[in-house]
């Protein structure tokens, strides 16, 4: 029985978990800024970063007393250290460090992208290695095999624009609130996916590295044009052309990246429907398993990172007190 206090602070939720041998969360605590980063339409890295300061203690409190627990019933302390911004990372770290030099507990340092994957662990059915994953969010848009819990291989990846940083930026272009995705994913279920043809040469090539730089500026630059000559802008068949687009590049590689075995889907952009029911129909036809995590781990939390901990936990794969965040930190 092994219980892990997890800390996750990348970006702009300060979160906190405990999770009992990898599978089974017993408390799952986010308390979101975004209400704070509104204002600015994107998150102030200055903010969150002091926001977290605030936050952590009675969010790793509201953890414990969810799951029962006192502080010293727990075996191992994990934390993400990468990739994120470098000051929210470092407070969820230094934090982390802090409780596990106090209690004499081990220290494991997790990578953000392993723990959007961990998250398919907590859901059911989970998948078992090896498959592969696609990762989709705000910051991250990679395909990648996993050929056990702790050895992911980066086997595709975005040249520029994540796929989720893509849709906030064209939610900004067509006048829709913070946070942008699911703003723009509400407004295109009303809309036309075939009015606007969003095109970019590169993602049909046989690479599975993807690029949404050229259909973000399109869409941006449609929606422009018409507005400086005074003409109507439909945005909700714009919103649903371009996720058309962006998903169907996305669906396309990962399924052709999993033909030979599973494939699992992670990260923010994991929650929009159209991609999972693009996905779904994809490998109905292949006859790929797919797996899908619960929404409620697929934005940042704490529960993957204790779930990813675990399984290096148990291989006695933890990490030193040096251990300092990483801003751009690979795979």
């Amino acid at each position: 029985m092994t219980r892990i206090l997890a800390i996750e602070t990348s970006c702009d939720e300060t979160a906190a978990a405990i999770v009992e041998n990898g599978r089974h969360v017993l408390s799952n605590v986010i308390h979101t800024q975004i209400p704070l980063h509104t204002l600015y339409g994107g998150v102030v890295p200055e903010i969150a970063s002091r926001n977290h300061v605030d936050m952590l203690p009675p969010v790793v409190q509201k953890a414990l007393s969810d799951a029962s627990l006192p502080l010293e019933s727990i075996d191992a302390i994990a934390a993400t250290y990468g990739p994120g911004l470098v000051g929210t990372l470092l407070t969820g770290l230094s934090y982390a460090k802090g409780l596990s030099f106090a209690l004499g507990k081990p220290f494991i340092g997790i990578n953000h992208i392993e723990g959007h994957v961990a998250a398919n662990y907590l859901s059911k059915p989970a998948p078992k290695p090896p498959f592969v994953c696609l990762v989709a969010s705000g910051g991250h848009s990679q395909i990648m095999h996993v050929s056990d819990f702790t050895r992911l291989t980066l086997i595709g990846k975005t040249r520029d624009d994540a796929a989720g940083e893509s849709f906030d930026k064209v939610a900004r272009a067509l006048g829709l609130s913070y946070p942008g995705g699911p703003a723009l994913e509400s407004l295109a279920e009303n809309g036309n996916p075939s009015a606007v043809r969003f095109h970019s040469s590169f993602n049909e090539n046989d690479s599975f590295d993807f690029s949404f730089s050229g259909i973000k500026t399109a869409a941006i630059n449609y929606i422009h044009t018409h507005s400086q000559k005074n003409e109507a802008v439909n945005t909700t068949d714009v919103a649903a052309s371009f996720q058309y687009a962006v998903i169907s590049i996305l669906a396309k590689k990962a399924v052709r990246a999993a033909s030979n075995t599973a494939l699992a889907l992670a990260g923010g952009v994991s929650a929009n429907k159209a991609l999972r029911q693009t996905l779904k129909t994809l490998c109905s036809e292949r006859s790929i398993p797919l797996f899908l995590p619960d929404f409620s781990y697929c934005t940042d939390n704490a529960a993957m990172i204790g779930s990813a901990a675990y399984f290096h936990f148990i291989k006695k794969d933890v990490s030193p007190f040096s251990l300092n965040a990483v801003a751009n930190l690979s795979l």
